[in-house]
């Protein structure tokens, strides 16, 4: 059975954040590795969107800080910068319409992290399309 966009956005989230705790401990990985481990069958969606993120994390973090108020997305949860992470990579290299980014990306928060960081979220993702319309 084809998983939904959804399902595969928990997938996602999941391996953005392993590859994190790998990064942070200096542990070697391959990306292909950790989609395997984590989807069994191959997905150009999540290929799409953890090589999209890896590569343009550096640019991805600063577009956060720039809408994060006396905030950094360092200071977020890891599970909430991965969210973020892949809702601003979305948005900005993707054709997938900004109120479905959104949604996803509110709806993950609400399950994976706390209030607090769902309505930063919601505040960053919103910020950067009103900008970018």
């Amino acid at each position: 059975m084809q998983a939904t966009r959804s399902e595969l956005r928990i997938k996602i989230m999941t391996i953005l954040y392993q590859i994190d705790i790998y990064k942070q401990g200096n542990i070697s990985f391959e990306i292909d590795d950790v989609i395997k481990e984590n989807v069994e069958v191959e997905n150009e969606f999540v290929k799409e969107i953890v090589y999209g993120v890896n590569t343009y994390y550096d640019e991805l973090n600063e577009l956060a800080d720039k809408y994060l108020d006396n905030w950094s997305i360092k200071r977020l949860d890891k599970t909430g910068a991965s969210i973020l992470r892949m809702g601003l990579y979305e948005l900005k290299y993707t054709e997938t319409p900004p109120i479905v980014i959104i949604n996803e990306a509110i709806e993950l928060a609400k399950k994976y992290s706390d209030d607090a960081v769902r309505k930063m979220i919601n505040a960053v993702l919103d910020k950067y399309v009103k900008e970018n319309e």
